[in-house]
């Protein structure tokens, strides 16, 4: 844990081995900066081989094949950004992988109530709440008190409820 009481780092990356059955991720960023995916998304644009690892990928699989739930819902709006091409064109092997993934384009629909922020819930118990800088360089995670939960349970359930599955979405979108 940070000086600031954000989870970084490894110590971010253990949740997602303590989760027992469910992981829940909301995204609301249009791009993301992510040190480990430059070299991945500069092949992506020049049309390189993707490899093996884009056709089902094992991070989601290494949960889901001990039957956790892992999920997420995307809110964005098109016209894409160049990062969230890279990023909804490798979601086909999340889902291969079992990942479930619905997209809430705020261009084709309004969506109120959902918060302007990332934030990711685990077993329907923990809440952490996602901080990036301005460029969307993860920052950290905090744990939000548990009385916050609740509404994070109705952020998610309005989240599903009206988002669009990822296949129906990427036919129209590709």
């Amino acid at each position: 844990m940070t000086a600031s009481g954000l989870a970084t780092g490894d110590e971010f990356g253990k949740l997602f081995e303590g989760f027992e059955h469910t992981a829940f991720h909301l995204e609301t960023l249009a791009t993301y900066d992510v040190e480990e995916e430059r070299e991945e998304m500069a092949r992506f644009f020049a049309g390189g081989d993707m490899g093996p690892e884009w056709d089902d990928n094992p991070w989601v699989r290494s949960m889901t094949d001990l039957g956790k739930r892992v999920s997420r819902v995307h809110v964005l709006s098109s016209p894409l950004t160049d990062y969230l091409r890279y990023e909804l064109a490798a979601y086909p092997g999340n889902i291969k992988a079992g990942e479930s993934i619905g997209i809430i384009d705020r261009a084709e629909q309004s969506v109120d109530g959902l918060p302007d922020h990332d934030f990711w819930l685990f077993d329907d118990r923990d809440v952490y709440r996602m901080h990036y800088t301005e460029s969307g360089a993860f920052v950290g995670a905090e744990l939000l008190p548990a009385d916050r939960l609740p509404e994070y349970l109705d952020h998610r359930s309005a989240a599903l409820s009206v988002a669009v599955p990822f296949a129906s979405y990427w036919e129209r979108h590709r």
